[in-house]
């Protein structure tokens, strides 16, 4: 435990330090967040919020294979280098797209590209647990599975960085619940507690939590698309490396299936609400008779700011839910008992009542059925 703390630490101090530089590279280059009609911010902010961040994770692995026990396993090494590469294409595709604007459809073939990157080093999902088997995936499945899945997540975070510390927020508590239940398992299940997806994930909360420091309303620097896809490979990453290390049987005991499906689960459970609000805005969009990329100002955050609530307000609301949701799946799998399921439902009710309770009356600029464009990410 005292490696991964020493993990966290650095990669919160490099990337909380190394931003400042990259906020000033940022206004150099003219790499701003400009102010347009559309947007909630009123001057131009600066990108590369997530080129810190990159050299924040890439600092916590460099110490991390150098210290005496991460370091002894060529497994969280290889992994570890195989995740840099795959981290430092996408975060270059992200800086080129924060200072270009480029097409989705480039995007997404960077996304691709990291992800093969990845799949080629061999980090993939290799197992899917079902109801009453584990399924071992072929070659050809196991390299679409793992593609699809990295998309998604990279696409979920990418799409909640709406607010400030919003996605980074969120990201920061998804991974440290992912953490905690990795190194809870592996000390109470007598496995090896030194993992990759352990490292990946005590990383990638770092890297969160220092930048936060420059993020939190009002935010001095945005993320940017390099910051919020980083943040998404990491999430998906730490999942697929999980299911290639551990053995499937060893976390399915007595016919539990969720401590099985966990691993797949928690990032998904972390980016419950954005995932959710894709869905919505399809769903929506669709209904319409509007093409499912035009964008609106009818997102989750956009709606409780709608309702009253504060910046503030919206964003910690976001991070109840994102906790309920992942903390607790990871309470009930660690502690199967009928007690937490009533704790988890209290606290259910109580963060639904103050999401749903107006604190004050909507803003005549939000509408709730306003169709403006959305607001450029304010991560």
């Amino acid at each position: 435990m005292r490696e991964y703390l020493l993990v966290l630490l650095v990669a919160i101090g490099t990337t909380h330090l190394l931003a400042g530089l990259c906020r000033s590279i940022a206004v150099r280059t003219g790499a701003m967040a400009q102010v347009r009609s559309r947007d909630v911010h009123t001057e131009p902010i600066p990108y590369f919020g997530g080129v810190a961040m990159f050299l924040g994770l890439a600092m916590a692995f460099l110490l991390a294979v150098q210290l005496p026990f991460l370091g002894r396993y060529s497994a969280v090494t290889h992994d570890a280098g195989a995740v840099l590469l795959a981290g430092l294409i996408i975060a270059f595709i992200g800086v080129l797209d924060d200072k270009y604007d480029m097409p989705a459809l480039v995007k997404l073939g960077g996304q691709v590209l990291a992800a093969g990157v990845a799949v080629l080093q061999g980090v993939r999902i290799y197992w899917i647990p079902l109801p009453d088997r584990i399924v071992a995936l072929d070659d050809a499945t196991s390299i679409l599975v793992t593609v699809f899945f990295i998309a998604l997540c990279v696409n979920a975070v990418n799409f909640v960085d709406g607010l400030d510390g919003l996605a980074g927020g969120i990201v920061a508590i998804g991974s440290g619940a992912f953490f905690s239940y990795t190194y809870v398992l592996a000390y109470e299940q007598e496995l090896v507690r030194a993992t990759t997806a352990s490292l990946i994930t005590v990383a990638t909360c770092g890297i969160a939590l220092g930048f936060l420091f420059h993020n939190v309303h009002p935010a001095k620097m945005f993320m940017g698309d390099s910051g919020s896809m980083l943040l998404g490979l990491l999430m998906a990453m730490s999942a697929i490396s999980f299911t290639g290390q551990l053995d499937p049987g060893a976390i399915a005991q007595d016919g539990q299936l969720l401590p099985a499906l966990l691993p797949i689960l928690l990032p998904l459970a972390a980016l419950a609400l954005p995932l959710l609000d894709l869905v919505l805005a399809w769903i929506r969009r669709t209904w319409r008779g509007h093409n499912v990329f035009h964008p609106d100002k009818q997102h989750l955050h956009h709606r409780l700011l709608a309702r009253g609530h504060s910046h503030w307000g919206a964003v910690l609301l976001m991070y109840a839910w994102t906790a309920l949701v992942s903390v607790g799946l990871v309470v009930m799998a660690l502690v199967p008992m009928i007690w937490t399921m009533w704790v988890l439902l209290a606290v259910a009710v109580l963060v639904l009542v103050l999401t749903l309770r107006p604190v004050r009356s909507a803003p005549a600029e939000l509408p709730a059925d306003s169709d403006v464009v959305d607001p450029v990410p304010h991560g």
